[in-house]
Protein backbone atom coordinates (compact mmCIF):
# COMPACT_ATOMS: atom_id res chain seq x y z
CA UNK A 1 0.00 0.00 0.00
CA UNK A 2 1.22 3.11 -0.67
CA UNK A 3 2.07 5.80 1.87
CA UNK A 4 0.93 9.07 2.03
CA UNK A 5 4.22 10.43 2.24
CA UNK A 6 4.84 8.31 -0.86
CA UNK A 7 2.10 9.91 -2.99
CA UNK A 8 3.00 13.21 -2.09
CA UNK A 9 6.29 12.96 -3.19
CA UNK A 10 5.41 11.61 -6.18
CA UNK A 11 2.74 14.90 -6.65
CA UNK A 12 5.31 17.16 -6.12
CA UNK A 13 8.28 15.60 -8.42
CA UNK A 14 6.28 16.74 -10.99
CA UNK A 15 5.25 20.39 -9.38
CA UNK A 16 7.39 22.71 -8.75
CA UNK A 17 4.89 24.15 -5.90
CA UNK A 18 1.53 23.02 -4.67
CA UNK A 19 -0.57 23.51 -1.92
CA UNK A 20 -1.77 20.71 0.50
CA UNK A 21 -5.30 20.60 -1.71
CA UNK A 22 -4.06 20.14 -4.73
CA UNK A 23 -2.59 17.09 -3.52
CA UNK A 24 -5.07 13.81 -5.45
CA UNK A 25 -5.96 10.64 -3.27
CA UNK A 26 -4.66 11.90 0.25
CA UNK A 27 -6.91 12.87 2.49
CA UNK A 28 -5.95 15.12 5.32
CA UNK A 29 -2.02 15.76 3.99
CA UNK A 30 -1.09 18.24 6.41
CA UNK A 31 0.73 16.57 9.21
CA UNK A 32 2.53 14.74 6.61
CA UNK A 33 3.58 17.83 4.62
CA UNK A 34 4.70 19.29 8.10
CA UNK A 35 6.80 16.21 9.35
CA UNK A 36 8.26 16.23 5.60
CA UNK A 37 9.52 19.93 6.00
CA UNK A 38 11.10 18.99 9.47
CA UNK A 39 12.56 16.51 7.73
CA UNK A 40 13.99 18.52 4.59
CA UNK A 41 11.96 16.69 2.03
CA UNK A 42 10.48 19.46 0.92
CA UNK A 43 10.37 23.05 2.24
CA UNK A 44 7.50 25.59 3.06
CA UNK A 45 7.99 28.94 0.61
CA UNK A 46 4.63 30.62 1.70
CA UNK A 47 1.56 30.26 3.53
CA UNK A 48 -0.01 26.75 2.28
CA UNK A 49 2.72 26.21 -0.43
CA UNK A 50 5.56 23.51 -0.40
CA UNK A 51 8.25 22.74 -3.10
CA UNK A 52 10.85 20.68 -3.68
CA UNK A 53 14.30 22.04 -1.74
CA UNK A 54 15.75 21.94 -5.08
CA UNK A 55 13.47 23.76 -6.96
CA UNK A 56 14.95 27.38 -7.63
CA UNK A 57 12.39 30.42 -6.40
CA UNK A 58 12.42 33.58 -8.43
CA UNK A 59 10.64 36.90 -7.59
CA UNK A 60 7.47 35.36 -10.08
CA UNK A 61 6.80 32.99 -7.29
CA UNK A 62 4.37 35.53 -5.24
CA UNK A 63 2.31 35.36 -8.25
CA UNK A 64 2.00 31.87 -8.08
CA UNK A 65 1.24 32.11 -4.60
CA UNK A 66 -1.29 35.20 -5.24
CA UNK A 67 -3.35 32.99 -7.56
CA UNK A 68 -3.17 29.81 -5.67
CA UNK A 69 -4.68 31.29 -2.77
CA UNK A 70 -7.51 33.26 -4.79
CA UNK A 71 -8.39 31.27 -8.26
CA UNK A 72 -9.94 32.80 -10.72
CA UNK A 73 -7.98 36.04 -9.60
CA UNK A 74 -6.10 38.07 -12.96
CA UNK A 75 -2.33 39.62 -12.20
CA UNK A 76 -2.85 43.09 -13.00
CA UNK A 77 -1.26 46.44 -12.69
CA UNK A 78 2.00 47.01 -11.09
CA UNK A 79 1.97 43.12 -10.48
CA UNK A 80 1.92 42.64 -14.44
CA UNK A 81 4.29 45.66 -15.39
CA UNK A 82 6.79 43.63 -13.75
CA UNK A 83 6.09 40.65 -15.47
CA UNK A 84 6.50 42.42 -18.24
CA UNK A 85 9.42 44.57 -17.13
CA UNK A 86 7.74 47.57 -18.10
CA UNK A 87 8.87 50.92 -16.08
CA UNK A 88 10.54 51.46 -12.54
CA UNK A 89 7.84 50.29 -10.42
CA UNK A 90 8.30 47.84 -7.52
CA UNK A 91 5.47 45.74 -6.75
CA UNK A 92 5.32 45.96 -2.70
CA UNK A 93 2.29 43.85 -2.48
CA UNK A 94 0.41 41.53 -5.31
CA UNK A 95 -2.46 43.32 -7.53
CA UNK A 96 -5.35 41.41 -8.31
CA UNK A 97 -7.80 42.03 -11.14
CA UNK A 98 -11.91 40.41 -10.05
CA UNK A 99 -14.92 40.02 -11.50
CA UNK A 100 -16.63 39.37 -7.85
CA UNK A 101 -16.31 40.61 -4.43
CA UNK A 102 -16.88 37.37 -3.13
CA UNK A 103 -13.12 37.16 -0.98
CA UNK A 104 -11.84 39.44 0.54
CA UNK A 105 -7.36 39.88 1.45
CA UNK A 106 -6.10 37.95 4.16
CA UNK A 107 -3.41 39.95 6.80
CA UNK A 108 -1.14 37.79 6.15
CA UNK A 109 -0.30 38.06 2.63
CA UNK A 110 0.18 41.34 0.74
CA UNK A 111 -2.71 41.56 -1.73
CA UNK A 112 -4.82 44.35 -3.52
CA UNK A 113 -7.79 43.67 -5.43
CA UNK A 114 -9.51 45.72 -8.13
CA UNK A 115 -12.71 44.86 -9.57
CA UNK A 116 -14.39 44.90 -13.05
CA UNK A 117 -16.81 42.84 -15.60
CA UNK A 118 -17.57 42.19 -19.23
CA UNK A 119 -15.16 43.40 -21.50
CA UNK A 120 -13.14 45.14 -18.51
CA UNK A 121 -11.93 41.95 -17.23
CA UNK A 122 -11.88 39.05 -19.78
CA UNK A 123 -9.40 41.38 -22.60
CA UNK A 124 -6.03 40.55 -22.54
CA UNK A 125 -6.12 37.53 -20.25
CA UNK A 126 -2.53 35.75 -21.19
CA UNK A 127 -1.48 32.59 -19.90
CA UNK A 128 2.46 32.49 -18.66
CA UNK A 129 3.84 29.44 -17.08
CA UNK A 130 5.47 30.89 -13.83
CA UNK A 131 7.50 27.52 -12.70
CA UNK A 132 5.57 25.02 -14.28
CA UNK A 133 2.74 26.66 -13.09
CA UNK A 134 -0.37 28.76 -15.52
CA UNK A 135 -0.75 31.61 -14.41
CA UNK A 136 -3.40 34.32 -15.83
CA UNK A 137 -1.63 37.82 -16.23
CA UNK A 138 -2.58 40.88 -18.38
CA UNK A 139 -0.99 41.46 -21.24
CA UNK A 140 1.17 44.40 -21.82
CA UNK A 141 -1.55 46.78 -23.71
CA UNK A 142 -4.27 45.59 -21.00
CA UNK A 143 -2.26 46.39 -18.10
CA UNK A 144 -1.52 50.07 -20.04
CA UNK A 145 -5.21 51.25 -20.14
CA UNK A 146 -5.78 49.46 -16.41
CA UNK A 147 -3.08 51.85 -15.66
CA UNK A 148 -5.11 54.94 -16.63
CA UNK A 149 -8.23 53.42 -15.85
CA UNK A 150 -7.09 52.70 -12.26
CA UNK A 151 -4.76 55.97 -12.07
CA UNK A 152 -6.54 57.06 -9.23
CA UNK A 153 -5.49 54.14 -7.38
CA UNK A 154 -1.41 53.83 -8.48
CA UNK A 155 -0.70 57.22 -9.53
CA UNK A 156 -1.41 59.07 -13.03
CA UNK A 157 2.64 59.52 -13.03
CA UNK A 158 2.83 55.93 -12.93
CA UNK A 159 0.72 55.24 -15.59
CA UNK A 160 1.94 57.86 -17.78
CA UNK A 161 5.86 56.05 -17.50
CA UNK A 162 3.77 53.07 -17.95
CA UNK A 163 2.95 54.29 -21.62
CA UNK A 164 6.07 55.82 -22.45
CA UNK A 165 8.35 52.81 -21.81
CA UNK A 166 5.99 49.96 -22.37
CA UNK A 167 5.84 52.03 -26.28
CA UNK A 168 9.55 52.68 -26.22
CA UNK A 169 10.05 48.92 -25.53
CA UNK A 170 7.42 47.81 -28.27
CA UNK A 171 5.55 45.78 -25.84
CA UNK A 172 2.23 46.33 -27.62
CA UNK A 173 1.03 47.90 -30.80
CA UNK A 174 -1.24 50.86 -31.11
CA UNK A 175 -3.95 48.32 -32.16
CA UNK A 176 -3.54 46.39 -29.47
CA UNK A 177 -3.44 49.32 -26.98
CA UNK A 178 -6.62 50.81 -28.73
CA UNK A 179 -8.45 47.63 -28.09
CA UNK A 180 -7.37 47.46 -24.52
CA UNK A 181 -8.45 51.09 -23.80
CA UNK A 182 -11.82 50.56 -25.49
CA UNK A 183 -12.73 47.60 -23.28
CA UNK A 184 -11.46 49.50 -20.50
CA UNK A 185 -13.57 52.47 -21.46
CA UNK A 186 -10.29 54.51 -21.11
CA UNK A 187 -10.36 56.27 -24.15
CA UNK A 188 -11.04 59.98 -22.73
CA UNK A 189 -8.31 59.64 -20.12
CA UNK A 190 -5.71 58.48 -22.34
CA UNK A 191 -6.11 59.94 -25.38
CA UNK A 192 -4.32 63.35 -24.74
CA UNK A 193 -0.92 61.01 -23.56
CA UNK A 194 -1.80 58.85 -26.94
CA UNK A 195 -1.71 62.26 -29.20
CA UNK A 196 2.30 62.77 -27.14
CA UNK A 197 3.01 59.49 -27.74
CA UNK A 198 3.02 59.50 -31.61
CA UNK A 199 4.19 63.03 -32.46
Amino acid sequence: MVSKREKILAFAAKQSMFRAGDIPDVIEPRAVLSRMVAQKELIRIGHGLYSRPEVEINENYSLVEAVKRYPGSVICLISAMFFHKIGTQMPYEIWLMRNDRKVSPKTDFPVRFVYSSGDAFTCGIEKHSVGGIEVNIYSPAKTIADCFKYRNKIGLDVAIEALHEGWKGKRFTMDELWTAVKACRAKRIIQPYLEMLVK
